[in-house]
C-alpha cells in the first residue's frame, strides 16, 4: 500500500470515531439544566426564590416561612394579597393578616378546648422561619424551620425540592411535639388560588374550577360534607364520573371530601394552566372530620345575628380580592414527647382546558386515551393531556392474551403545551389493547397517560 493511501485510510478511521463520539454525545440526555437559588425583592419583602426554566417559587421566610407565589411558564398561580404587600406584622391570635399565598396550618380548628386551633396570625401561621439553601445546581432544595409554638405544642419544618429538568416541586413537611406530653394533631397544606379575572383583579375569573375524585365509599351524605355555607350550591357536584367538581363562585363556603385518591387538581379555564396536588392517602389512619381535602371560597356568607335573624356577613377583605383555597390534610397524628411525623405532597403545573378526567402518573386527562380500528387496518390514537415532564410519547401494543407486540416512538412533549393527539399508526391486526407512556428527557418512564383496548369502527362506505 502506498505512504499517501495509508494516510488516507488513517484519516477516514479517524474520521469515523469523530462521527460516531459526535453521535454519542447528541444521543445522550443534556445535562446544562440547573436549578437556583437566590435572595430577591418580592413586591417589597425580602424573599428567597428558588427557579429553574421552568418554574419560580418565591419564599418570605419572615411571613411564616410562606411560598407567597409559584409561577410556572410565566403563569402566576397563587393569591397574593395586595393590602399587605411588603408588609410584616407581629404574630396575634387576635387578628389574621391574610397575606396570600401557601403554607401550613393545624386542624381541628376551633375554639373549644387545647386541641383545636384558634387560628388568625400566631405564630403557627405567622411566625419567622428560618431559611437554609441545601443545594442547588442539578436539583435544588431548602428548609424552613418555623418556632416552637407553646399554645398548639408543635413545631414545623419543610423541604422543598425542585430539579432542574422538570418543574415538578417535591414538599416535605414536618410537625413535632416540643412538649413533655402527648399530643394529636393533623398537618395542613393550605394553598390560596387566584381567582380574578387574568385582565383585571377588580373582576371574577368565570372559568376557575377544582376536581378530586370523590370517594365510592364515602363517609359523608352527599360524597361531600358542607362544613360552612349553603346546603343547596350550584356551584357544587359530584359528576356521573365519580369526580367532585367544584366551581369558583364568590360565596363564602367550606367543603370537606374524604376522597381517597391522593390528589385534587385546580384548572383556570380561562387561560388553561393548571396545577395537580398530590398526597397519598393512608387508609388505615383516620383523617380530621373524615376529611383528607377540603376547598374553601371566599366572599359573603349568610349568619345569624344575636336577635336569631339572617345576616350576610361580608368577605373578611371586602370585594375584591378573590381566591380559592385547596386544602390537603395529614392523618391525626398522635405524637409522644419529643415525637414528629411527616407530610408528603407534590405539584405539579400543567396546561390544561374544559374539564379534567382524570390524572394520571403522567399527566392530567382532558379527553381520555381512545383507540380504534379503522376499515383500513390503521389504529386511530386520540386523546388530549397536560404532561407534567418534557418528552417523547410512548405507544406500547398488546395482544388478546396481554403479549406485547413492540413499540412506538410518538412525538415530542412539554408541560407548556397541551398535548392533542390525532394519529394513524401501522400495527399488528392481534393488537387489542393500547397504552400510552410518557418518556422523559433522560429516557425514564414516567408512566402512562392511559391504557385502552382496541374499539372497531364501522367500516367505510
Amino acid at each position: 500500500m502506498a505512504p499517501a493511501d495509508g494516510l488516507l485510510l488513517r484519516i477516514s478511521f479517524l474520521l469515523l470515531i469523530f462521527m460516531a463520539s459526535v453521535a454519542e454525545a447528541q444521543s445522550k440526555p443534556s445535562n446544562s439544566a440547573t436549578c437556583r437559588v437566590d435572595a430577591v425583592d418580592y413586591k417589597g419583602w425580602h424573599a428567597q426564590q428558588m427557579s429553574n426554566q421552568w418554574v419560580q417559587l418565591t419564599f418570605i421566610p419572615q411571613n411564616g416561612g410562606r411560598l407567597i407565589q409559584f409561577a410556572f411558564n410565566g403563569h402566576a398561580y397563587l393569591f397574593v394579597n395586595p393590602k399587605y404587600a411588603g408588609k410584616y406584622f407581629p404574630p396575634t391570635s387576635k387578628q389574621w393578616f391574610n397575606y396570600g399565598g401557601d403554607k401550613l396550618w393545624l386542624l381541628p380548628e376551633g375554639n373549644d378546648d387545647e386541641q383545636h386551633w384558634v387560628g388568625n396570625s400566631d405564630l403557627i401561621d405567622d411566625g419567622q422561619f428560618t431559611f437554609r439553601k441545601i443545594s442547588d445546581g442539578r436539583e435544588c432544595e431548602i428548609e424552613l424551620i418555623g418556632p416552637a409554638d407553646p399554645q398548639t405544642g408543635v413545631q414545623f419544618s419543610r423541604t422543598i425540592h425542585l430539579d432542574a429538568d422538570s418543574p415538578n416541586v417535591r414538599f416535605h413537611s414536618t410537625m413535632k411535639n416540643v412538649t413533655g406530653h402527648s399530643l394529636e394533631w393533623s398537618m395542613q397544606s393550605v394553598s390560596q388560588y387566584d381567582t380574578s379575572d387574568s385582565a383585571t383583579q377588580s373582576r371574577i375569573n368565570p372559568n376557575f374550577w377544582t376536581f378530586t375524585p370523590a370517594n365510592p365509599s364515602s363517609s359523608y351524605l352527599n360524597r361531600y360534607h358542607v362544613r360552612y355555607g349553603p346546603a343547596q350550591n350550584s356551584a357544587v357536584s359530584v359528576r356521573d364520573d365519580g369526580f367532585f367538581a367544584l366551581h369558583y363562585v364568590h360565596m363564602a363556603a367550606e367543603l370537606w371530601i374524604d376522597s381517597n385518591a391522593g390528589w385534587l387538581a385546580v384548572l383556570d379555564g380561562a387561560t388553561k394552566y393548571a396545577m395537580v396536588e398530590r398526597f397519598q392517602f393512608d387508609e388505615n389512619k383516620p383523617y380530621p372530620g373524615k376529611a383528607s381535602v377540603i376547598f374553601w371560597t371566599n366572599g359573603a356568607g349568610l349568619q345569624l345575628n344575636s336577635d336569631g335573624e339572617p345576616v350576610l356577613r361580608a368577605d373578611e377583605e371586602g370585594k375584591p380580592p378573590f381566591y380559592l383555597e385547596a386544602e390537603l390534610n395529614s392523618p391525626l397524628c398522635r405524637l409522644r414527647a419529643g415525637q414528629s411525623c411527616d407530610f408528603e405532597t407534590e405539584w405539579f403545573p400543567a396546561r390544561a382546558e374544559g374539564e379534567v378526567h382524570g390524572v394520571m402518573d403522567a399527566g392530567i386527562l382532558v379527553k381520555p386515551l381512545n383507540a380504534s380500528r379503522m376499515d383500513s387496518g390503521k389504529i386511530t390514537i386520540t386523546g388530549s393531556f397536560g404532561v407534567f415532564f418534557p418528552g417523547h410519547l410512548l405507544v406500547r401494543l398488546y395482544d388478546q392474551q396481554g403479549a406485547t407486540l413492540g413499540t412506538i416512538s410518538g412525538a415530542d412533549v412539554t408541560p407548556t403545551e397541551l398535548v392533542t393527539l390525532q394519529t394513524e399508526i401501522s400495527a399488528d391486526m392481534k393488537a387489542a389493547r393500547v397504552s400510552l407512556h410518557l418518556l422523559d428527557t433522560n429516557g425514564v418512564d414516567r408512566g402512562l397517560l392511559g391504557e385502552v383496548p382496541v374499539s372497531p369502527t364501522e367500516k367505510l362506505k
